[in-house]
């Protein structure tokens, strides 16, 4: 008796599936993103979804997104729709959140952490957490909560519609196709996998690709002074985009004017030559904190050689924000000789 029992037993005590309610008819990016992201979270893996505007649905509900008129973690609501609603991100970022930066503030570090099976102590998680809102979900909150992107008195020169948002919107039925309940969920899911597989293919080159380059400029920012006792040089062994890094490294470390690095060393693409790069002003900037000597600039190859005094000259450009040796050797002598003159 007791063995038949047992399997009964078993099926009684296993937990049911989560369910995430969120509001039916006409879908958006910002709850079609909040449920996939709920469904990246320990809790809500594999979470069905009950669409519904219904309260005594929404209350079977273990988790609301995007309805319901109330946003209260503890409860595990998350709408944004309610009058006196004004919740950021916040660490400076100041755009009103949509359902999914609601969720993404608190569940984003559990998903990276997950995501790239670090702890969430780890430094790296807060660092892709914020890069992730800066580079992601803050547009989907702006453009859910009809937050311009542009001041007031400008207008843009052309429209496009071809954003996450936008192409979310194009999956609902047009007005003069017949409403289906059934058939807009099946096309909410297909939504809410589109936006899914775009934040995890960004998350996924900001862990895989940005974030060692991080690591990268960190370690020659920190060398700097073993390539030139100035610290006005910055060596990379292999090539990396380095511009944004740099200058936020910089600013986090406070780094003073007068150590702050005027020329970056690199091979290049091809990894057979090397080039020598003035930092700009600024990470947009065409103005350069130095710029290579004028001297030199659109001068080439053996010409250039013989201007500099240093073998294997390939080019320096004519506004001198960049040049090329054909050595390692060569591109930091160019450097080493640029600061000096």
């Amino acid at each position: 008796m007791s063995q038949t029992e047992q399997p009964a037993k078993k099926l009684k005590t296993e937990e049911r599936r989560k369910v995430i309610g969120t509001h039916n008819g006409t879908f958006h990016c910002d709850e079609a993103l909040a449920v996939f992201l709920l469904r990246l979270t320990a809790t809500y893996r594999d979470a069905d979804v009950k669409r519904s505007r219904d309260p005594k649905v929404l209350d079977t509900c273990d988790i609301v997104v995007d309805v319901g008129a109330v946003y209260d973690e503890a409860k595990q609501r998350f709408d944004h729709h309610q009058r006196g609603f004004e919740e950021v991100f916040g660490h400076g970022f100041v755009t009103k959140l949509s359902s999914a930066g609601l969720v993404y503030k608190h569940f984003g570090r559990e998903i990276v952490a997950n995501r790239f099976q670090l702890s969430l102590n780890d430094p790296k998680v807060d660092t892709l957490w914020l890069k992730l809102y800066k580079e992601f979900i803050e547009a989907i909150d702006g453009i859910d909560n009809g937050v311009s992107q542009y001041p007031k008195d400008v207008d843009p020169k052309y429209r496009n519609r071809t954003d996450l948002s936008s192409r979310v919107g194009w999956l609902n039925p047009a007005w003069n196709e017949p409403f289906d309940a059934q058939t807009v969920d099946v096309l909410f899911e297909k939504a809410s996998k589109l936006t899914g597989e775009e934040f995890l293919g960004r998350l996924g080159y900001y862990g895989g690709a940005w974030l060692p380059a991080r690591d990268l400029v960190a370690s020659g920012l920190n060398d700097r002074t073993n390539v030139d006792p100035s610290g006005r040089i910055i060596l990379f062994e292999q090539f990396a985009p380095w511009k944004e890094h740099l200058f936020e490294l910089e600013a986090e470390s406070a780094t003073p004017e007068a150590a702050k690095a005027f020329y970056v060393i690199y091979p290049d693409e091809t990894g057979g030559n090397w080039r020598i790069q003035a930092v700009p002003v600024s990470p947009e900037s065409f103005e350069s904190r130095k710029a290579l000597p004028e001297a030199w600039r659109g001068v080439r190859d053996d010409e250039l050689s013989c201007v500099t005094g240093i073998e294997g000259g390939i080019f320096v450009h004519a506004s001198g924000f960049i040049g090329g040796n054909k050595t390692k050797e060569g591109a930091l002598a160019m450097a080493k000789k640029a600061l000096e003159m």
